[in-house]
């Protein structure tokens, strides 16, 4: 969607409060010995709370309130009985819809004890993210997000998955602009429009370049070559200034 009225915007704000705050809160409270549905629960909480569905049980029938994946897990891992033990990487994406306006926030968590190859992995994927936000702008090719993070990538030694994309969000989960590369694409000639809405969300890897579902399940999506990888990602507004973040707690 792109934004047309201060009410927009708002409705906006509120919903990308929620679901950082609601990221947060689950970020916090990963600990060694639960379950991955346990921790979906205060994900769950948090959003009722607020006033706020879970996107992904709603508009896709997701058996859960949240995505979390583990380790080997790249995308849309389904919460369940999995422990989460120490040394594990846990995904946590939220999505969620509020007064007809979704937005969309993830990252990766480090249970301790860690190593220093997957700190420097969790560092570097909040760099990446950072570095593709820069990018964005009213004006400015969406092409240069994905030659931005790519050059991080290939400065810093990590693949990058390159079939989970960035995509629109704001009237729905999944909107227009789709596909929004977060690696270089020579084909991509889209321009960011004054308002824009979409997500920033590349997958840094190990050595994967792609996600793919191993039957066991409809949802979820694994790393290959297996790898470990994380995610981070914020949803932003295009505007004359540089990026609008919507998804950042306590705004």
């Amino acid at each position: 969607m792109t934004v047309s009225s201060d009410d927009e915007l708002e409705g906006l704000r509120r919903i990308g409060r929620i679901v950082a705050e609601a990221l947060e809160a689950m970020g916090r409270a990963i600990g060694p010995g639960m379950t991955t549905f346990e921790l979906d629960t205060i994900g769950r909480d948090f959003l009722e709370r607020a006033g706020a569905r879970p996107a992904p049980e709603m508009v896709y029938g997701f058996p859960g309130a949240t995505c979390i994946s583990v380790n080997e897990e790249v995308a849309h891992g389904i919460p369940g009985e999995r422990r989460i033990a120490p040394g594990d990487l846990v995904n946590i994406d939220v999505s969620a819809e509020k007064d007809g306006w979704f937005s969309d926030t993830g990252a990766s968590f480090a249970v301790p004890p860690v190593t220093r190859a997957v700190e420097r992995l969790c560092r570097d994927g909040r760099r990446a993210m950072w570095t593709g936000l820069r990018q964005v702008g009213a004006g400015k090719p969406l092409s240069g997000i994905g030659r931005a993070v790519g050059a991080f990538a290939k400065k810093n030694g990590y693949t990058l998955v390159r079939n989970l994309a960035s995509h629109g969000v704001g009237a729905s989960l999944h909107e227009e602009p789709t596909e929004i590369a977060t690696w270089p694409d020579a084909s991509e000639r889209r321009i960011m429009a004054e308002g824009l809405v979409f997500t920033v969300e590349p997958f840094l890897s190990l050595g994967a370049d792609f996600a793919e579902n191993d039957g066991d399940d409809p949802w979820t999506l694994y790393s290959r070559p297996r790898a470990l990888t994380v995610q981070y990602e914020h949803t932003v507004v295009a505007t004359r200034n540089g990026p609008l973040v919507l998804t950042m707690p306590g705004q």
